[in-house]
């Protein structure tokens, strides 16, 4: 029984060092998608859907990974400034206007496109806060 006990309290050991031994990547885009989350059901969510399924003629969904993948440098500056543009998303081409979220700081419009680029059937990984910012420097 004391082997048993011992060999279970190293066993469990074992399994705490292997599950705490995530890079600083994998934990940042833990904590990114948990702030996006948030962040997308306050003020993305009414209009692009709790699944991302988009509103009818009014919002495009969000489940287009081709549209996200083509136009991911552009994407910040949809969050943080909208967009006066038509977009064609899954063919369908939408004319209603984006709104801005200027009150969102950098590291947020971060978190909202990580989430939004790594859920709703996408997986396009982790997106750095200091190429977010960059890419806000350079919206048109």
């Amino acid at each position: 029984m004391r082997k048993y006990i011992i060999n279970s309290i190293f066993f469990l050991f074992i399994i705490g060092i292997i599950v705490s031994c995530q890079n600083q990547e994998t934990i940042d885009l833990q904590n990114y998608m948990s702030n996006g989350k948030d962040i997308y059901k306050a003020k993305c969510q009414n209009c692009h859907g709790e699944n991302g399924e988009g509103l009818g003629e009014l919002a495009p969904p969000l489940t287009d990974s081709v549209f996200l993948k083509t136009n991911k440098n552009r994407l910040a500056c949809f969050i943080k400034n909208g967009a006066n543009e038509s977009l064609i998303v899954h063919g369908k081409e939408y004319k209603e206007k984006m709104p801005a979220f200027p009150e969102l700081a950098d590291i947020d419009v971060a978190q909202v496109m990580v989430y939004i680029t790594n859920s709703f059937g996408n997986k396009q990984g982790f997106v750095p806060y200091s190429e977010v910012s960059k890419d806000l420097q350079n919206c048109k």
